[in-house]
């Protein structure tokens, strides 16, 4: 009998992935060949977060077992580093049955941590306490100076928004570390021998146009009464999860600080510079298998 296969299904924001994902593991299973999801979207991982994340509700998941989603509460973070092992740890114990696991999302470095040998530097929380307070008593522009002086090449990577990035890499710089660890090796090396990558393109015009369509929806389905929701659950003490894509642009909206249509208008704009850097993030994968969407199941297994 041969090895169980790691499927990965990713590629931007909209483009059907998590369908493709379904479609797959219903097609192995009429094989006999059984399959079950693993998310690799990391606000996804978060409980409660379902508006504005585009989680499949339990009743659309068409009997697929899946991993790894409602598995994190908002104030908890899901670092990558954290996501790895716990993915990996799905992925075992899905091989273990006998069955195909299909990892889906479009987080590219959570993707990456899981398909291909990622090492990760060590944590340490005194070090990170005190880059926090200093970002948020002076800004994040000293820090990015810091990291610009120290490790130039980690610095022209990182977004300079995202201050938990910069506070990462120099929290690993001053633990003795010359790089800051968490992105794509050069050479990568799957860890899983038997992984096939499967990446979904859409064309641009027809993205942005589907994307801009799926936040108003977010919207009409209510994702402001779930952010409400989620504040009252410690959103706005999470790392990251407040930072999320349409939370924060509806955090703002219940704050006054947008109105209803700016905060649409933001989280489109922002979803859609996302998908740009998806698509960036994905095509460095040599390994990848790049299909129109929607992709045909039965082509797929035929190769």
């Amino acid at each position: 009998m041969s090895e169980p296969r790691l499927w990965a299904v990713v590629g931007a924001t909209g483009t059907g992935k998590s369908d493709l994902a379904l479609d797959l593991a219903e097609a192995l299973r009429a094989r006999g060949n059984p399959a079950e999801i693993v998310n690799a979207d990391a606000m996804q991982l978060y409980r409660g977060m379902d508006i504005g994340t585009a989680k499949l509700p339990l009743a659309e998941r068409r009997g697929v077992p899946h991993h790894l989603l409602d598995v994190r509460e908002v104030d908890e973070e899901a670092a990558v580093a954290w996501y790895q092992p716990e993915a990996r740890e799905a992925i075992r114990s899905i091989h273990m049955r006998g069955d195909d696991a299909i990892l889906v999302g479009g987080s590219g470095l959570y993707i990456s941590s899981v398909v291909y040998e990622f090492h990760f530097p060590p944590r340490d929380p005194e070090v990170r306490a005190r880059l926090e307070q200093e970002s948020e008593s002076h800004g994040l522009e000293g820090l990015l100076d810091r990291l610009r002086t120290l490790d130039p090449a980690t610095a022209a990577k990182v977004d300079p928004r995202n201050s938990r990035r910069v506070i990462r890499a120099l929290e690993v710089i001053e633990q003795g570390s010359s790089t800051y660890g968490a992105s794509l090796p050069e050479r990568p090396v799957l860890w899983h021998p038997r992984t096939r990558l499967i990446g979904l393109h859409v064309d641009r015009t027809d993205l942005v146009n589907r994307l801009d369509a799926r936040v108003v929806r977010m919207w009409e389905a209510g994702l402001v009464d779930e952010v409400a929701d989620l504040r009252q659950k410690g959103l706005e003490r999470g790392a990251t999860a407040p930072k999320a894509i349409g939370y924060a642009q509806a955090l703002a909206q219940l704050d006054g600080i947008l109105t209803e249509a700016d905060a649409i208008a933001q989280t489109q704009a922002l979803t859609r510079r996302y998908a740009r850097r998806q698509v960036s993030w994905f095509k460095r994968y040599a390994e990848l298998e790049w299909r129109n969407a929607p992709a045909e199941v039965e082509e797929l297994l035929r190769h």
